[in-house]
């Protein structure tokens, strides 16, 4: 129903001057959605309250609510042209009136967990980048079309935004930070098996993919009463996120999946020393996919026990603190990080075996992840006691996957059915702690299901090889030219 409102809305924003990325037409099309969704909220509770004969006190101003200055309407409901801004004006208004207005609930607000704390935090990190006032005046007609009133409605939104944030990811440079494949995501959620009352937090949430899927799989898992409902709104989603435009498209992508005021927080978790982690900041469930490859400077590597530089070391640390005892955790890394033998990833693989017991490693093929030329694995372990044995399995959709051939739930299938049992098979098998060498900690991927390949010959071999055939085609040479 809204797929054409969408398309429409991107041809208008590729034609700004200015605006060239996916990036780009994601963070403007969330600005307005934004305002969008909530003038419908605002509309929907107002009615509520009217009917339940009790006054609401609406958030926004009116001079700044939605149907004031982004859609007049007349009285029979259609679109009012004449007193609508355009050009010039809406621009003005737009940059110097509305944004400081909104940006200000920041310090408004009474706290930091309320929808109006959140207005001030998103448009303190993001404005408008039109220069047009006219196709500023076209977009918000565009997306005025669209409703947040049905879950249907709301569904709808929400998969055309995941498609946008999709599409995001594999425009390369920085969107792939943004984007986890869906599918890898489901599985992982589905070996977590996250429960209601317990509390889900990424720590490096990105576009909040992991939240949105494990708000869906919660929110299907059995008939919700209404208190069930109040906890997954309230107090079950946890996030932090570094970088201005994931934290709005964080908020936005929620909010799209049904979570009203998200718990996501605009921060550098890595400046968090996690010593200081105490017991009513953690979690039961950690799910993530942390940046890697991040140099962090020296300053942030205090906050840890194990100094690294590499970005991801760092979250896997934050990761294991923050579980509660018995927490499961689930998180995407390099592939690298099971056989480096740099000190800080020894030292590492130690405390995760000795911390926590690292039940599953899911090895992912090349072309998981559209546009990153690394391989990763998931790391599947459990809060408190130590690794007794390691399950691996490895995947092999049995094509090349990439752009146009992503990874899709079907893939993952068998990986979740043979990991309830810890089955083995072709593609799976189980390694005893007892067998981990004790010096390096070394949990490389080595199926031992698969045909041992053929050694490799010795250099002296080889050149061995190259001499008795260079030795055999001269002696066909002298044969020929005795012929001739």
């Amino acid at each position: 129903m809204f797929e054409q409102t969408f398309n429409n809305l991107d041809n208008v924003l590729r034609q700004e001057a200015g605006l060239t990325t996916e990036l780009d037409y994601t963070e403007q099309t969330s600005w307005m959605l934004f305002l969008k969704y909530l003038d419908d909220l605002e509309n929907e509770r107002s009615l509520e309250a009217q009917l339940n004969g009790k006054p609401y006190d609406f958030i926004i101003e009116e001079q700044f609510r939605w149907a004031a200055w982004a859609a007049p309407k007349k009285p029979d409901g259609s679109f009012d042209h004449d007193n609508a801004l355009a050009g010039p004006d809406l621009l003005e208004f737009v940059d110097d009136e509305l944004m400081p207005y909104l940006t200000g609930f920041k310090q408004r607000a009474d706290r930091s967990d309320t929808i109006e704390y959140k207005i001030g935090e998103i448009f303190d990190e993001i404005e408008s980048e039109f220069k047009s006032g006219y196709s500023l005046r076209e977009a918000l007609e565009y997306v005025d079309e669209l409703r947040f009133q049905s879950q249907q409605e709301k569904h709808e939104l929400s998969e055309l935004y995941e498609a946008k944030i999709s599409k995001m990811g594999n425009a390369g440079r920085n969107g792939g930070e943004y984007y986890t494949p869906r599918p890898l995501i489901r599985a992982m959620i589905q070996v977590a098996k996250p429960q209601i009352g317990e509390k889900v937090y990424d720590g490096a949430c990105g576009s909040a993919g992991f939240l949105c899927e494990a708000y869906d799989y919660m929110k299907g898992q059995s008939e919700l009463t209404t208190t069930d409902v109040h906890t997954l709104q309230t107090r079950t989603f946890y996030g932090k996120e570094k970088k201005s435009l994931a934290y709005v498209i964080a908020i936005m992508n929620l909010i799209l999946h049904g979570v009203d005021a998200p718990n996501i927080i605009h921060t550098n978790t890595l400046s968090e020393n996690v010593l200081d982690i105490q017991e009513k900041d953690r979690y039961e469930v950690v799910l993530a996919n942390p940046p890697f490859g991040g140099k962090e400077r020296n300053e942030v590597q205090q906050n840890f026990p194990i100094k690294t530089g590499e970005t991801a070391f760092l979250f896997l640390q934050h990761f294991i603190r923050s579980l509660k005892a018995g927490g499961r955790g689930a998180v995407v890394i390099k592939n690298t990080f099971l056989s480096n033998s740099d000190n800080a990833s020894r030292a590492l693989r130690q405390e995760l075996l000795e911390t926590c017991n690292l039940h599953t490693v899911l090895d992912c093929p090349g072309g998981t992840f559209i546009g990153a030329g690394v391989k990763t694995v998931v790391l599947f372990f459990e809060k408190g006691a130590p690794t007794r044995k390691t399950w691996y399995y490895q995947l092999n959709p049995g094509r090349n996957l990439g752009k146009t051939n992503p990874l899709n739930d079907n893939d993952l299938k068998e990986f979740v059915e043979l990991h309830a049992s810890f089955s083995d098979s072709e593609q799976s098998w189980t390694l005893e702690a007892g067998e981990i060498d004790q010096t390096s900690f070394d949990l490389s991927v080595k199926n031992p299901n698969l045909p041992e390949e053929a050694p490799l010959r010795e250099p002296i071999e080889i050149l061995d090889a190259i001499a008795a055939l260079d030795k055999e085609a001269a002696g066909v040479l002298t044969g020929i030219r005795e012929m001739l």
